[in-house]
């Protein structure tokens, strides 16, 4: 096992969340893999939604996207243009990558299957097993989880009745729990699809969840009613009107 897996290991059984000076819960540092591919995040297995015995091609208007992106590149480099083309498989797909999309994107590049495979196996951002129509990534990386994101798991596993990795009865939500998505000044957040909805509370997570299941657009971004990065408190710093040219230099020069 490599140091980086020994290290996680001891993390998941040593981190632990207290209350008032008491022990109450282990807190794992994993994270699901479940909706990324099976066991592992490499596996594949074949199942009825998702075989290479099922169909996939491009639609037309992807299609023509398809030979834009590959446009992008030059003789001799065109199977830079995996990753984009897989991403642009996944979104047809409704969000999550099957194994024949990998296959039609191999074939539309001229690159081996296994090549593709490897693309689509390293990044996270490919999904490989069927997904709701809001995939819930939830963020619970170290920033985020001393903001509460501990809190707002429970409350999505409670609206929803799923727990991690699992997709609703209806196809409507998929919840996953993700490494860091490079919000922290704004924890604790969610990606859902494309979007941020960040600065959240528990209340914050319940009226999103309920917009969704109406058909309704949330408001995306901060929920605090922060704009950027600015402090809860107001400016502490840059408060008072710029300094024109010339302060501070001798009249003589």
């Amino acid at each position: 096992m490599s140091l980086f897996g020994i290290t996680r290991r001891f993390a998941s059984r040593v981190l632990t969340s207290t209350k008032n000076g008491s022990l109450t819960t282990t807190r794992s540092l994993q994270t699901s893999t479940a909706v990324k591919g099976g066991d592992t995040l490499v596996l594949h297995r074949d199942s009825p939604e998702n075989n290479p015995k099922i169909k996939f091609e491009f639609t037309l208007e992807n299609k023509e996207r398809a030979d834009a992106i590959m446009n992008n590149y030059p003789d001799g480099h065109k199977r830079a243009a995996v990753i984009p083309l897989l991403d642009l498989a996944q979104r047809q797909n409704g969000g999550w990558l099957p194994i024949s999309a990998m296959h039609h994107v191999a074939e539309f590049i001229g690159m081996p299957r296994m090549r593709v495979y490897e693309v689509a196996t390293f990044y996270t951002m490919f999904i490989r097993n069927p997904v709701g129509k809001y995939h819930l990534q939830l963020c619970t990386t170290t920033p985020c989880w001393l903001r509460g994101s501990d809190e707002i798991l429970k409350s999505i596993k409670k609206n929803l009745g799923i727990n991690v990795g699992e997709t609703t009865k209806d196809k409507l939500f998929t919840l996953s729990e993700v490494e860091c998505l490079g919000a922290c000044v704004h924890a604790p957040m969610i990606q859902i699809n494309d979007d941020y909805f960040e600065d959240l509370t528990e209340k914050d997570m319940d009226e999103i969840l309920e917009d969704l299941k109406l058909g309704k657009n949330p408001p995306k971004g901060p929920r605090s009613g922060r704009y950027a990065a600015e402090p809860f408190g107001g400016l502490t710093s840059l408060i008072e009107p710029p300094i024109g040219p010339g302060f501070g230099v001798r009249k003589d020069l």
